[in-house]
């Protein structure tokens, strides 16, 4: 029971990789809080698709299409800028926190009802703070690899 079971707390990840591992987790935490999901409210939900009580709503009701074409075309641009502003700025993370910067900014404009000063002061304090906290935290107490 000496080192056999102690090896399997042992956790070796190349530099080279290290990029891979948070994604991994997020995903398979993502996996599992679907099947959750699925086990608790799955049976309940074909029950009533089955009974005419609620049915698919494509294409009715208050959809926003600009804001979900806007969702869809920001969330792309965030993820291919975040790759290309790293690329000066290897192994450092910046990539990651310039980018989130903004795209929180336009992601909190986009969403917002009523914008007023004070709610673009909100807006722009939270664009600045949250992604320097989250790179801060990833970046140098966790040593996660950042693009």
């Amino acid at each position: 029971m000496g080192s056999g079971f102690t090896q399997l707390f042992d956790v070796h990840i190349e530099f080279s990789q290290s990029h891979l591992v948070f994604p991994a987790i997020v995903g398979w935490v993502l996996v599992v809080l679907f099947g959750a999901i699925v086990v608790v409210y799955g049976p309940g939900l074909v029950r009533e698709f089955r009974s005419g009580k609620r049915s698919l709503a494509l294409g009715g009701g208050d959809f926003d299409k600009f804001r979900f074409l806007a969702t869809i075309a920001l969330t792309i641009a965030y993820f291919q800028s975040m790759e290309v502003v790293g690329g000066f700025f290897p192994n450092k993370g910046f990539g990651f926190l310039i980018m989130s910067i903004p795209v929180m900014f336009l992601f909190s404009l986009l969403f917002v009802h009523g914008l007023t000063a004070r709610k673009l002061v909100v807006i722009g304090l939270n664009a600045v703070i949250l992604p320097s906290v989250a790179w801060y935290v990833l970046k140098e107490l966790f040593r996660v690899s950042l693009p």
